[in-house]
């Protein structure tokens, strides 16, 4: 995949330590995901090449993000501090009284979803050992309350208004 970040000489031992273990993590990471990808190829069962690409499409974002998060602490040992590939936290800049609003609605949505997703899930209990249907509900389940943990941490960080 893409080449690893090297800790500048300057960097702290924390950071050094840091790019080395997101560097190593996105090495095992790559090969997981060549051996995901290879066990998928190989296998003549549909059922565990569809499950195996689902899990391909996980592994390939884990694999950005660990990249991506070696290269932000290199940026920031750098002092190159403009646009790093994991932006600042700055959720102090979005208007408190917006992000509220937004991520209310945005979890009322989520809660709805999630219901019917867990509603869905008892309907499909007769077939759970016949099918993936079950399977695919309880990973998007998954999936909904991930979005609600993103969108709590988001409505927790806002800017607090102090008068």
């Amino acid at each position: 995949m893409d080449a690893s970040t090297t800790a500048p000489a300057w960097a702290s031992v924390w950071e050094r330590q840091l790019i080395d273990y997101l560097n190593q993590h996105t090495e095992h990471e790559g090969q997981l995901l060549h051996e995901y990808v290879a066990a998928a190829r190989e296998t003549d069962s549909k059922a565990l090449a569809y499950l195996l690409d689902i899990l391909v499409e996980d592994e390939l974002r884990h694999h950005a993000w660990f990249r991506q998060l070696a290269r932000t602490v290199e940026a920031g040992s750098n002092l190159n501090f403009a646009d790093p590939p994991v932006p600042h936290f700055d959720l102090d800049r979005a208007d408190s009284a917006a992000l509220l609003e937004v991520t209310k609605r945005l979890i009322a949505n989520e809660r709805n979803d999630l219901k019917e997703l867990r509603r869905l899930r008892k309907e499909l209990r007769s077939v759970e050992d016949t099918t993936l249907w079950a399977l695919l509900v309880d990973i998007m389940i998954r999936d909904t309350e991930k979005h609600l943990a993103i969108l709590r941490f988001a409505q927790g960080h806002r800017r607090k208004r102090v008068h």
